[in-house]
């Protein structure tokens, strides 16, 4: 059994878990990146249990990180440190000429300035506007994943102006464009120039973001395209854009490298803590719910139904009928009304 310390660092976002072990000599010998789908402990101990397949059973000072974490380091024992200190850590030993970092995330948009000494961070973390999760949205509404988008983005002609500031909004400029003809090529590209202008925009609020450039989190690290576009908007040439090889894992790599020597455990005591259902107390006030019984709800069913729609049998009508057809934002609805109000048709999709 191998009986050096490592560090384990382990960053929980909002759709994502990162991890990354290093050596004494702070060495990154493991790291992965996995979404949670909201079963975050049990994608920690998939990657922690990948760690140990690895490296075996060796001793770990851990420290988690992330705006998933919290609640679950109180559960397991663990450090914590904030997202902003991790990832400030891992470029001032990887990247120290990083004047400002842009970082992309599931559900949230930072902007790091550093300035003689001092750290700024702007971040948007009330709404998930122009960050990963947006463009998943975007994706499949054009019926293709986030690497799709980024593949059809190689290849636009033109741009067009999208909201990025709000899901629905950018859907309601999309469908449009969408009827017009525009190319899915062309709506990609203008898809990530509406995250740059919304991360821009919206973030550095007119402070300048010049100097060293580094691009940070799992979008920005997986979609070239879109950091084209950044590179493109901010005017920066090769030797202002600072290209890093675990730019998706920074936060993971910066936790790890502030871990202490106080806390430590061995992985297969960490596995076996996270192989328990963790019961995490909730900072959330809950209202009541809208039915106190099963024969509550039934009873709102049964009110309820005394209002549905009458529907007539469209093969056997004779007279006038009328076509309704709602286009909305993602789906399309249909409705045939005979003279007398009943429905004869219907379709959505």
């Amino acid at each position: 059994m191998l009986t050096k310390d490592y560090t384990l660092g382990v960053d929980i976002g909002s759709t994502t878990v990162k991890v990354a072990l290093l050596d004494a000599n702070k060495n990154l010998i493991f790291s992965d990146y996995k979404r949670h789908f909201a079963n975050i402990r049990e994608t920690m101990q998939d990657l922690v249990q990948e760690a140990y397949d690895q490296v075996k059973d060796v001793r770990v000072h851990p420290v988690i990180t992330g705006s998933g974490g919290l609640a679950l380091a109180g559960a397991l024992d663990i450090p914590f440190t904030q997202e902003v200190i991790a990832v400030a850590t891992s470029l001032k030993k990887l990247a120290p000429k990083t004047d400002v970092a842009i970082e992309l995330g599931g559900e949230d948009a930072k902007i790091i300035y550093f300035e003689g000494g001092n750290v700024e961070q702007r971040m948007n973390g009330i709404c998930a506007g122009g960050t990963g999760s947006f463009i998943d949205q975007m994706a499949s509404l054009l019926q293709t994943d986030a690497a799709g988008l980024n593949e059809y983005a190689k290849h636009y002609q033109s741009l067009y102006n999208i909201a990025a500031r709000c899901g629905v909004f950018a859907k309601s400029d999309i469908q449009p464009l969408i009827n017009e003809g525009a190319t899915r090529e062309d709506l990609a590209a203008s898809i990530f120039q509406a995250v740059v202008n919304q991360t821009i925009s919206g973030l550095a609020c007119g402070k300048p973001i010049r100097g060293h450039v580094a691009f940070l989190g799992g979008p920005l690290h997986f979609l070239s395209e879109l950091k084209a576009a950044f590179i493109r908007t901010l005017k920066l040439d090769a030797a202002h854009t600072i290209d890093l090889e675990n730019s998706h894992l920074f936060a993971a790599i910066g936790s790890a490298l502030n871990a202490k020597e106080k806390k430590s455990v061995m992985l297969s005591e960490l596995l076996a803590r996270l192989s328990h259902k963790i019961e995490v107390e909730s900072e959330i006030s809950r209202m009541e719910p809208l039915f106190s019984s099963e024969e509550d709800y039934q009873a709102f069913r049964n009110r309820q139904a005394k209002y549905r729609v009458k529907t007539a049998d469209l093969s056997t009508y004779h007279g006038n009928a009328y076509l309704g057809i709602d286009a909305g934002s993602t789906t399309t609805k249909c409705a045939l009304v005979a003279e007398n109000g009943d429905l004869l048709y219907s379709f959505y999709s």
